[in-house]
This record gives structure tokens, C-alpha cells and sequence, in this order.
């Protein structure tokens, strides 16, 4: 990717439609890469960026305790911007806030609103590239081959029924995190990506390549797949590298976790979580 460390004005407005996908990445606790959707993420000003928050999750609190982060912009014209920020405050008045609420999503919303901005400073970014259809489609077909020959690893069903359709759709989103030598996350478009069995993703390596090949094998990562009507699935696990699935160049993830972040009650899906009965209703 370029190395650059403004915005643009040209940025600065590509990024201000309601309409478009915008990926946080964040570090929690453990050390492990986090990814979220975020729609209200746009760029400010040449150096700073904003989102804003009408529900609680996992990445609001991560940021507080680690502030490095990696975000990702695809607006519908196919076009990425992708980078490095740090968090730096939020706000519950002024400009940003007015701008948010008077979008048509949040101002004629009776149940919610933008009750909180979040702005970062950027590190750096890429600037507007275009996402690269023709090897996205090849390496999708290649996934898709490589998927029909791999045979099941693991006899645990981690992916249920619903994930794993949601995952081999090939007009999907999908998109991998792992955190960087420099301590920042890293988000690397993955649309060709399929589960391979009940406990595995695979993608062939051919879109993206040299990204991939920078993945340290056994590396923590984070994959997060979205589709158009905004239903969406977080899996985290461990990098297995490269190697090949019926003659096609293929990077693997071991999933042993997986996370639903669509309301009205975002939760842990795998492990499962135990029931517990409510024992105090004051």
C-alpha cells in the first residue's frame, strides 16, 4: 500500500456518504485483533478521523485501554481507502455530533441516535485504490476448488449451518485482522475467502498476495464477513500460513471462536456460553 499521511479533500468527501462500509480495528485485552462495522467512520480533516456511537460493544472498549487502531473504508463505487489512527477523545456536543444526528438514518430515528464521537488522529493511509475485481473473482473461483478438494481437519462444529452460508457466498464481504510488527492492526480485504469444514477458512492467496504473505503463520486473527442486508459474523483464530488445497496457493485460519455482533443482542456464539438462570430481578 502507499504510504500517505493527509487526507485529501477528494478523501475527505468520497468518505462523506451514509451509504458505504467502514471497518474498525481494535486490540483487546488479550492482545487480539478485533474487527467491527462501522458505518459512520469517515475521514474530518487531512489529519483525523471520526465515527460515532448509538450502541455499546466490544471496540469502545478496547480503544480506551489501547488506542492504536486500523480502519477501512469501501464506498459503493468499489473504491478503499485503508490505514493506521490513534484514538484520541470523544465528545457529546459540538460540530461532528450536529453532523451525525442530522443524517437522514439518525435524524427521523425515533429509538436511537449518535450519542457519542469518537475521533482519532491518523498515523497514515492509502490513499484511493480500487478493489481489484478481476483477481478478486479468479481467487474466489480458486477458493471455491480449493474448498470442493480439502478435506475436514477437525470433526468440532465451530461454523454452524448459518455461518458458514454466510461465508461462502461469493458476492459477500469479507476481511481479515491481525496485529502488526509496529503494535497496529492490519485489515486485509478477503472477499475470496470459504470455510473449508465445520472449523476452517481458507482463501486462496492470489488476491492480495503480497499482504498475505506477510501474515506471520500462527498469528492471531481476526475475520469478520458482512453481507448486503447487514447481517454479519466475527470468527477469530489462529493463522496456519500457506499451503496448497488441490494444487491452489491457499492461506488457512483455524477458527475456535466466533462472535455475533447483530442486534438486538449482540453474543458469543462458540464456545457456547453456559445458560444461567436470573436469580435477581431488583
Amino acid at each position: 500500500m502507499k504510504i500517505l499521511r493527509e487526507f485529501g479533500e477528494e478523501d475527505i468527501k468520497a468518505h462523506e456518504p451514509e451509504m458505504k462500509v467502514g471497518l474498525l480495528a481494535t486490540i483487546n485485552p488479550a492482545g487480539q485483533p478485533h474487527l467491527t462495522l462501522i458505518s459512520t467512520l469517515r475521514a474530518n480533516t487531512p489529519k483525523q478521523l471520526i465515527w460515532g456511537q448509538f450502541a455499546a460493544g466490544m471496540s469502545k472498549d478496547n480503544i480506551l485501554h489501547n488506542p492504536k487502531t486500523g480502519w477501512l473504508v469501501l464506498t459503493l463505487d468499489k473504491k478503499i481507502w485503508r490505514g493506521k489512527a490513534d484514538f484520541t477523545h470523544t465528545a457529546i456536543t459540538g460540530r461532528e455530533f450536529e453532523i451525525f444526528n442530522n443524517m437522514q438514518l439518525f435524524r427521523y430515528n425515533a429509538y436511537f441516535g449518535i450519542h457519542k464521537v469518537y475521533y482519532m488522529d491518523l498515523v497514515h493511509q492509502s490513499g484511493k485504490e480500487p478493489l481489484p475485481m478481476n483477481q478478486i473473482v479468479l481467487a474466489a473461483i480458486k477458493s471455491v476448488f480449493a474448498r470442493i478438494l480439502s478435506p475436514e481437519k477437525s470433526e468440532n462444529r465451530v461454523l454452524n449451518s448459518w455461518t458458514r452460508s454466510l461465508i461462502d457466498k461469493l458476492d459477500n464481504l469479507k476481511f481479515l485482522s491481525y496485529v502488526d510488527d509496529d503494535g497496529y492492526p492490519v485489515i486485509i480485504p478477503l472477499i475470496q475467502a470459504q470455510t473449508a469444514g465445520r472449523s476452517e477458512i481458507i482463501f486462496a492467496a492470489s488476491a492480495y498476495r503480497e499482504e498475505i504473505e506477510m501474515i506471520p503463520p500462527g498469528a492471531t486473527v481476526s475475520f469478520f464477513a458482512m453481507s448486503f442486508s447487514m447481517e454479519d459474523v466475527l470468527l477469530r483464530g489462529t493463522y496456519a500460513g500457506l499451503d496448497r488445497r488441490g494444487g491452489v496457493l491457499c492461506g488457512s485460519i483455524n477458527i475456535d471462536w466466533v462472535y455475533s455482533p447483530m442486534p438486538p443482542v449482540a453474543g458469543q456464539v462458540y464456545p457456547p456460553v453456559e445458560m444461567k438462570p436470573v436469580r435477581d430481578f431488583n
